[in-house]
């Protein structure tokens, strides 16, 4: 599971399986996400062209634990070293749309697919 996520963006190996774990919490508790929606897109930076759409599982929803599993598919085919962009929103039972990253409001996270040798 090679690939690291970083405050302002998400970095992988194509080709390669990595998985984004996820677990939603206050300053008190942990956040319920009973009935929640996961949603992440990777889209070209210069054409906002969507690239990869991805669906989150939702691991134990009283502990908001969650997670998004980026597989060797969805990168196989996308050309290394290029600006990609993402972001991951969650929506709740109740209709919230929360972007939870980047948490920076002023940012739009890169994603960058390094290249594979060995297929």
């Amino acid at each position: 599971m090679v690939g690291r996520i970083m405050p302002n963006f998400i970095e992988v190996r194509q080709g390669d399986s990595f998985t984004i774990q996820l677990q939603f919490k206050d300053e008190n508790d942990f956040i319920d996400i009973s009935g929640a929606c996961l949603k992440m897109q990777i889209k070209t930076g210069n054409d906002n062209k969507t690239l990869i759409n991805k669906i989150g599982v939702i691991d134990d929803a009283p502990k908001g634990k969650a997670h998004i599993a980026i597989t060797p598919e969805d990168t196989k085919k996308i050309s290394p070293n290029n600006d990609y962009i993402t972001d991951i929103q969650i929506t709740f039972k109740n209709g919230e749309v929360h972007t939870i990253y980047p948490q920076d409001i002023n940012q739009v996270a890169k994603f960058i697919i390094s290249q594979n040798v060995t297929e």
